[in-house]
């Protein structure tokens, strides 16, 4: 593959269903299990799969997103494998912003020119999956098709979330309708056995694309298209052989706080949907952590990442991620505590003690439930969060509420007896 494909992930827009993760970084840089980024997501999938030149693009709040590429991604001098950010810029053709998915490969196109390849794959930077682009390329060349679109087979009551697409006997796409809301039995497809026993007999647009080189360009040249989802996917069909390529196994799109909260935490189960010990491991910042110290605690269902000191008397159901600090006598249950960038010294940590102010991490005798803690927050003693009566959603300066989730926002103080 390393010859014949280039990949683009795409950055994503502001992302404003994954806020407040999402007020300071881009989608793709977004923490997830502890110790990754989403965008290592899509970028190790490339990998596995003999797909060594990847570009990402990045336009909102990249900078975390662009920090995370240059300190992760190292090839060998003798090698031409990259991963490489392509930030929105003005050029003498373009001085607008990217507007949409295709416009943003658009104006990447001069890039990609230097570099001879046949095949242009395209993708999310927010999802959740693991996929062989091997198997999906080779099903391009096999069908000849021109454009492939990985599909994923889902039942009635999600199709509302999602492009539906038709296929022929042959697996080539005939027809595309956006988000039906109602009337779409007529929209079944072929499936195998086991989707049909679940009843996923729709296809659903995964947001992953592969592209001849030659049509790439025509698409996009010379007019104003600027979306795949809504424009050049629905008019391409009736023209060219866009074929699908159903893939069964665990993917989800981390669009929203709930999505994201349940993706998280079903890392925890005991066999997970998506296995972080796969023998394909994901790629990610190498950081040299100590281990994780932990003391008289009773840990159920629960991951730990590097370099953490624990004292709590109970985690259950959570991911506690880098760099966690948490007190004696404190209760944690089914959240996601990010962790922090670094470590306070000993003297920062006397002198928060002496001002009374919270260190940061999770103080002494918390009780936190349903909640995810972003990064570098100082939660202080005796606080409890989300342990009475359901809240209302809104946001309340130091935390937001959504869908009876409590997100703790990136370096909030939260004062010692606090109730939330």
């Amino acid at each position: 593959m390393t010859s014949k494909v280039i990949s683009i992930v795409l950055g994503g827009g502001q992302g404003s269903r994954l806020s407040p993760l999402t007020a300071t970084r881009s989608k793709p840089a977004v923490p997830i299990a502890g110790k990754y980024r989403l965008v290592d997501i899509p970028i190790s999938n490339c990998l596995h799969s003999g797909i060594t030149r990847i570009y990402v693009l990045t336009q909102f709040n990249s900078a975390s997103l662009n920090k995370h590429i240059k300190n992760t991604y190292h090839f060998s001098s003798f090698s031409d494998a990259f991963v490489d950010i392509l930030a929105a810029e003005q050029t003498p053709s373009s001085v607008a912003w990217f507007q949409g998915t295709a416009d943003a490969v658009r104006q990447s196109l001069h890039h990609l020119a230097v570099h001879e390849f046949e095949y242009v794959l395209i993708l999310s930077g927010d999802q959740l999956y693991q996929m062989d682009f091997e198997d999906m390329i080779n099903h391009h060349i096999e069908t000849n098709a021109e454009i492939s679109i990985a599909t994923i087979p889902v039942d009635a009551a999600d199709v509302p979330g999602f492009g539906i697409l038709k296929t022929d006997e042959n697996n080539m796409i005939t027809s595309f309708v956006e988000k039906p809301k109602s009337n779409f039995e007529s929209w079944a497809s072929e499936v195998s056995p086991e989707m049909q026993a679940a009843g996923r007999v729709y296809l659903a647009s995964m947001g992953i694309y592969i592209f001849n080189r030659k049509l790439l360009y025509e698409l996009l040249e010379g007019n104003e298209r600027t979306d795949f989802g809504k424009e050049i996917i629905p008019q391409s069909i009736e023209g060219h052989r866009v074929a699908s390529y159903q893939y069964e196994g665990y993917w989800t799109d981390i669009g929203t706080i709930p999505s994201f909260f349940e993706a998280n935490l079903g890392l925890t189960d005991n066999i997970p949907k998506f296995n972080l010990f796969d023998k394909n491991p994901i790629y990610t910042r190498a950081r040299m952590l100590p281990p994780s110290k932990i003391s008289g605690t009773l840990m159920e269902k629960s991951i730990v990442a590097d370099g953490c000191i624990i004292n709590a008397k109970q985690i259950t159901h959570s991911i506690i991620g880098i760099r966690t600090r948490i007190g004696v006598n404190t209760i944690i249950e089914n959240c996601y505590v990010m962790g922090s960038d670094n470590y306070q010294t000993l003297e920062e940590i006397a002198e928060s003690k002496v001002s009374g102010s919270p260190i940061m991490g999770i103080g002494d005798n918390c009780h936190i439930l349903n909640a995810i803690i972003d990064k570098n927050t100082y939660i202080g003693d005796n606080v409890t969060i989300n342990c009475g009566e359901k809240l209302e959603d809104g946001d309340y300066g130091t935390h937001t509420v959504q869908d009876g989730i409590v997100v703790v926002k990136k370096r909030a103080i939260i004062p010692s007896g606090t109730v939330i």
